[in-house]
């Protein structure tokens, strides 16, 4: 069948951010997984980041801090779209909650109601490319040409709302306050990941602390924010034990770690009070560092989901290619 995409943290789980202080910069351009891009007039996908951007931008600056929660919050509805198709999505629909093309909506017998507008996104487009260094060779027979990447096309996509017809089973992991099995999976995660994992009462008041290869969880918290704070950890664990383009500051690691779990428990259906401008400390008058955050933090979030929710590895990426 086709498919659609789709606890409190204020308090902040750590207040040692030792592990997370030294932060060099990139020696070199090809060093960094952030750096490898071509210019805007080459990759329309820069295009459709510099524009979720600036209007993104632009909000924060007119006092919409609400905005950067809701960018977040289509990051966890949305986790396995690009991160450009994620950002432009947020930016022509903030509110969307569900989103297929027109023949996805047919097949699930729903249509687009008469004047909608639909949200516009890169879908990937492959052929078959042949390698210059072997254009002067005859193939072998067997030798079946490889299919790439070749570029990107605009399509249109359509958000349930902007729909009428059949309704929808519901998604059965969007239960508020339940993890369900995602507290066990997240923590066969950490295992595999080379994390030692322990309870331990001294790190109070804190919930948790991230050492570096270890995470410490204070005992007595229920599974929700067991998990919220697990993941809050294993955010720093992923996102700041390595080099980073851009230097950052304690407080925004500390926000980019609480971003991740703000996604995860969104997207598996726990009730996230977060306070909207809390999540502006991404942006500190700096595009370069909130373009860097939100895209290091979507990354880690659609790990984190895909570790911890088993369903989604049966499902094909959504235009995965187009970020």
């Amino acid at each position: 069948m086709p498919t659609v995409s789709s606890v409190n943290t204020a308090n902040h789980r750590s207040t040692n951010f030792g592990p997370h202080r030294k932060n060099a910069a990139q020696r070199s351009r090809s060093d960094s997984p952030y750096q490898q891009r071509t210019t805007e007039r080459d990759n329309p996908t820069q295009l459709v980041i510099k524009q979720a951007v600036d209007h993104l931008i632009r909000q924060l600056e007119a006092g919409q801090s609400e905005a950067l929660t809701a960018y977040l919050s289509a990051m966890a509805r949305f986790h396995r779209y690009s991160f450009g198709n994620i950002l432009s999505i947020a930016r022509q629909k903030p509110d969307a909650q569900r989103v297929a093309g027109i023949r996805t909506w047919n097949e699930l017998g729903r249509f687009v109601k008469k004047g909608e507008k639909g949200i516009q996104i890169l879908a990937p487009l492959m052929g078959y490319r042949r390698n210059r260094k072997d254009a002067d060779r005859e193939q072998e027979p067997e030798t079946k040409p490889q299919p790439a990447l070749i570029g990107f096309r605009i399509v249109y996509v359509f958000d349930i709302s902007q729909t009428d017809g059949a309704e929808l089973p519901e998604q059965e992991h969007h239960v508020s306050g339940e993890v369900g099995g995602s507290l066990d999976r997240l923590i066969e995660f950490v295992s595999k990941q080379g994390i030692e994992l322990e309870y331990n009462e001294r790190i109070a008041p804190a919930l948790g602390v991230s050492y570096g290869g270890k995470i410490a969880l204070l005992p007595g918290q229920s599974k929700a924010e067991t998990l919220t704070t697990l993941v809050h950890e294993l955010g720093h664990e992923i996102l700041h034990k390595a080099e980073r383009r851009t230097m950052t500051t304690a407080t925004v690691r500390e926000t980019e770690a609480e971003a991740v779990a703000f996604i995860v428990g969104q997207a598996i259906g726990l009730e996230m009070g977060r306070a909207s401008s809390d999540y502006i400390q991404m942006y500190a008058g700096s595009a370069a560092l909130l373009v860097e955050s939100l895209e290091v933090v979507q990354r880690t979030a659609s790990t984190i989901l895909t570790a911890i929710r088993p369903e989604e590895a049966a499902q094909p990426e959504q235009f995965r290619a187009a970020s």
